[in-house]
């Protein structure tokens, strides 16, 4: 006897678009943060260093998958829109996929703000998201 049609299609539409993967958990005290600069900061020149920190959670290259680790992505002058997806690669999400824990960076003068964003071996952020407060800095 054919099967109704309403499940074949069902069964074909999801065949095609498997089920998102769930994020990996983050363990409860979880904490990122922006060591260098502080909040306020005001920065000559348009370089200097950023250094980012974690605790209750370890550090580990894009790539690795263990457990309660990720590597630090730095988002410039914008938010994290969508924690269920990878974080983009581009001029305001800076991946620091081999483990860095601190960066040489160059701004434009003006206002910028940062935000530290810890994602998975596959760059997407823990559930729930281990960020750190988003500064502000000043570069002259």
């Amino acid at each position: 006897m054919p099967r109704p049609l309403p499940f074949l299609f069902a069964a074909l539409a999801m065949a095609a678009f498997p089920a998102a993967a769930e994020r990996e958990a983050a363990p409860e005290g979880a904490r990122a943060y922006i060591m260098w600069p502080k909040d306020g900061a005001v920065i000559d020149g348009g370089k200097f260093w950023v250094r980012m920190g974690l605790q209750n959670m370890g550090v580990a290259p894009a790539g690795i998958r263990r457990e309660r680790t990720g590597h630090h992505h730095l988002l410039i002058d914008t938010d994290l829109t969508n924690p269920d997806e990878p974080i983009p690669s581009d001029k305001q999400h800076l991946h620091f996929g081999g483990g860095q824990t601190e960066a040489r960076l160059e701004l434009p003068p003006g206002r910028h703000t940062l935000l530290m964003v810890l994602g998975d071996a596959d760059h997407v952020p823990h559930n729930p998201p281990v960020t750190s407060p988003k500064i502000t800095i000043t570069v002259r």
